[in-house]
């Protein structure tokens, strides 16, 4: 498949906001580049995960960060290539393919930009299915896939290799080179071959995202409504099964900082006609949604609030006191939902004191 037209990437970007479960970064900046890379480069190529050979050297990119830095600290637009450049002098072969470490926010259109430069295919497929505030939460780590030798960049012109012997490890050095650089660097990470990504990585997401762009924009192109469109492209997806609205609001609150090299806080919202009030704990992504005190969803699931009347999607450091929201909530993948994946990002990965429980056995399961 080959992505020529503008409209693909405004669809991807909107899809991948959503997938985010409010982190990966809001895809603005992203979008920018890679519409200036189609301009430049003519068209991208999505392959199949199926369709790789066994042998080909893939890699995992995107960025490491607080979203709140992302959006005053701007790329200089060369991070990725450099990056990838140095990954294969120490491979010692050129890359076959790039895929998004994480489908959400910017970080789903990040490899996009680099594989214009460097004329080679993304492949559709993820490392998470969804993003993920750390290195470790990748589908490929769960798996036991060394995160190393990976490749830091960052706007100045910065360039650290790491090599650790595990990859919690490399999420701690890795996060601490992105504060001492700003705040936010683009990363290289889990080079696997083509065999390793088609065992282990979530098949498919990139056109997930893409088609849940197209849903919302044809919905409120057509006068239809945009949230019900969302949920029938998502279970069409075959990924994300499970679709609801979980609140209608204003956000009346906003607790939100930049520590360690993420974006942490609470949001909280009052419900329209005294539906109670929903609070949203967040750490780069939308960690648990309770209202009145009740858990509603929580990680891996995903939780996005979006605009009420746009069904644009609100990334954490674009929230802001007075919008009014839908706070909607989607399955994860099965692949992150077993008992070995949970106990990397479940709500107890997070300090949370319980287990999973899957939103559509929290709430009644309705179509958003």
């Amino acid at each position: 498949m080959f992505i020529d037209d503008a409209a693909v990437l405004a669809d991807l970007a909107s899809g991948a906001a959503f997938l985010g479960s409010g982190g990966g970064g809001d895809p603005y900046y992203s979008l920018l580049l890679a519409e200036a890379a189609l301009a430049r480069c003519g068209r991208f190529e999505l392959v199949s995960l199926a369709d790789v050979a066994d042998d080909a050297l893939l890699a995992p990119c995107g960025w490491i960060g607080a979203p709140t830095v992302s959006v005053e600290k701007l790329p200089n637009g060369k991070e990725a290539v450099s990056g990838l450049r140095r990954l294969e002098e120490i491979m010692g072969k050129p890359i076959d393919a790039v895929l998004p470490i994480e489908i959400g926010g910017g970080n789903g259109l990040a490899p996009f930009i680099a594989a214009a430069e460097l004329g080679i295919p993304v492949i559709d497929c993820d490392g998470m299915g969804r993003a993920f505030p750390e290195s470790q939460m990748a589908i490929f780590n769960i798996r036991g896939i060394s995160a190393c030798p990976s490749v830091l960049t960052a706007a100045d012109g910065s360039l650290s290799v790491i090599e650790t012997g595990d990859n919690l490890t490399h999420e701690r050095i890795a996060r601490a080179l992105a504060v001492s650089l700003g705040g936010i660097a683009h990363m290289v990470e889990y080079p696997l071959t083509g065999a390793e990504a088609k065992a282990h990585a979530v098949p498919g997401s990139v056109s997930a995202a893409i088609a849940v762009g197209r849903a919302v924009r044809e919905a409120r192109a057509g006068g239809a409504d945009p949230f019900a469109a969302l949920g029938k492209a998502l279970e069409a997806t075959g990924l994300y099964p499970h679709c609801l609205t979980l609140f209608d609001g204003k956000i009346v609150d906003l607790e939100r900082e930049t520590r360690g090299g993420f974006s942490v806080g609470t949001v909280t919202i009052d419900g329209f006609a005294d539906s109670g009030r929903m609070e949203i704990e967040f750490q780069n992504e939308n960690l648990v949604a309770t209202r009145d005190g009740k858990v509603l969803a929580m990680v891996p699931d995903i939780i996005t609030v979006m605009d009420r009347d746009t069904a644009d999607t609100i990334t954490t450091e674009k929230l802001k006191y007075g919008q009014r929201v839908k706070v909607i909530a989607a399955a994860a993948p099965d692949i992150l939902r077993d008992d070995h994946a949970l106990s990397f990002v479940g709500p107890r990965a997070f300090g949370m004191g319980y287990d999973f429980a899957p939103v559509e056995a929290l709430n009644e399961t309705e179509t958003a």
